[in-house]
């Protein structure tokens, strides 16, 4: 039960005559001098000395126009509080004397389109249309008694109607008119148990908030344990990290002499002081650009066209693919020109390194197109390192990688900071089981989130 429904319950009770004691020298409220408008029927069985009575004839109606300023006349300080149907209680002040509500008893203001109920006690100036201002009469009904009714009527009723007016649908609903030394002590009860369902409502909301969070959460924890070691057993018969490394090592060389490899600068030797956790003694330590090749694509923008070939920018990357129906369009010959240098294969990977950083795709090539803005994660040699397992990798870091990404107008990480980027390298089976645990453990997380 959220704690609104653990709220409307209580006020139905109350309005039954379930939650206050009913006394029998109670005198019933007397509305034999005010003719009454036809209601609906009341929907509980009404409890001896309760009387049914009509909204516009156990309450006045105030205009409200007269006390109404606009919008851009409110003040964040001033005299007077300003009313508004909006959700906050108050919506800022004014100081202009000839628009005050002035009252001495209490009354309950109901936002026609928003269907905000509030009580005030108070002198005050009204801020929108769409505000009924409701004088409840004290000899047959009390303010606070009328504000749970009010409350109750309403319930649901946002749902109802759209922005519409929604007073037409609770104007002819039937006013429970208990003896008034019983709405009291139905007032006190209730507000003796508001605090309790404040506090279930925080509790509740922490809770609610911990359910949104833990599919993530998990799925963060899950990624964790996978590149630190933990999510499948190591097997000595699969070798070590460090030969791996050294085959992937020996065919850069071989890709550079033939030309197919750009020769890098030495990459920086890793400290202890860089190593973010412990991991298996089978594995290793490596910078990204050591196991993959890391290139960016282009960041001059071409003359866009209405036929031609998509330039995928980060804002194409969602959920794990390419949106191509929101990619704009290039010439061929620009798209050429660009994959002279960042032609995407399948079995690539996809970084936005501007703006929103992260969204790793694992490409499966159905058709031609070109990069923009991103990093690109080039496979040197399929048979020596899963991409499969660089994306989950990606996935898990790209979160610490927003953390210490530059802002000046907007986050980017450089090419030369994925470059050196920290990778933890198990032997190339182990790789593969990694993977195969993930895409099995995954999907249910994903599945939490409904």
């Amino acid at each position: 039960m959220t704690p609104q429904e653990l709220k409307y319950s209580i006020i139905c009770l109350a309005l039954q005559g379930k939650l206050a004691e009913q006394y029998v020298d109670d005198k019933p409220v007397d509305i034999s001098n005010i003719k009454q408008k036809q209601t609906e029927e009341y929907e509980f069985d009404l409890p001896e000395k309760w009387m049914i009575g009509h909204i516009e004839t156990v309450t006045k109606i105030i205009p409200s126009r007269q006390y109404q300023i606009l919008e851009s006349e409110v003040l964040k300080e001033g005299k007077y509080a300003v009313i508004s149907q909006s959700k906050e209680y108050s919506i800022g002040f004014s100081n202009d004397e000839s628009k005050v509500f002035h009252h001495n008893e209490p009354v309950i203001v109901f936002g026609d389109h928003t269907t905000e109920i509030k009580y005030v006690n108070f002198d005050f100036v009204v801020g929108a249309d769409g505000v009924k201002i409701f004088l409840p009469d004290s000899r047959i009904i009390f303010a606070k008694f009328f504000y749970y009714v009010m409350l109750f009527n309403s319930n649901g009723l946002n749902k109802v109607g759209g922005y519409s007016r929604h007073y037409k649908y609770i104007k002819d609903k039937a006013i429970p008119l208990p003896p008034l030394a019983e709405q009291k002590r139905i007032v006190a009860k209730i507000e003796e148990l508001l605090p309790y369902i404040e506090r279930y409502e925080k509790a509740w909301n922490k809770l609610e908030e911990l359910n949104k969070r833990f599919p993530t959460d998990l799925q963060k924890s899950i990624l964790q344990l996978a590149i630190q070691g933990k999510l499948v057993e190591q097997r000595p018969e699969e070798g070590t990290a460090e030969e791996l490394y050294q085959q992937i090592q020996a065919e850069k060389q071989r890709l550079i002499k033939e030309g197919k490899l750009k020769k890098e600068k030495p990459l920086p030797e890793i400290t202890e002081d860089e190593m973010p956790f412990d991991i298996p003694e089978n594995w290793k330590w490596v910078r990204l650009s050591d196991v993959v090749d890391v290139r960016d694509g282009t960041h001059d923008t071409p003359k866009y066209v209405s036929k031609g070939v998509p330039l995928v920018t980060s804002k194409n990357l969602v959920n794990g693919s390419i949106d191509f129906e929101t990619a704009k369009l290039i010439s061929f010959e620009d798209s050429v020109a660009i994959n002279m240098r960042s032609a995407v294969d399948d079995g690539d990977i996809l970084f936005a390194m501007i703006g929103t950083i992260g969204n790793p795709v694992l490409v499966k090539k159905d058709r031609e197109f070109s990069i923009k803005n991103m990093a690109l994660f080039k496979k040197i040699d399929e048979t020596l390192f899963d991409m499969s397992y660089l994306l989950f990798f990606l996935q898990r870091e790209q979160d610490e990688m927003k953390k210490v990404a530059n802002a000046s107008v907007q986050s980017f990480v450089s090419l030369s900071f994925l470059r050196k980027y920290l990778i933890p390298l198990p032997p190339l089976s182990e790789q593969k089981r990694i993977v195969k645990k993930l895409e099995e453990i995954l999907p249910l997380c994903e599945k939490l989130k409904k």
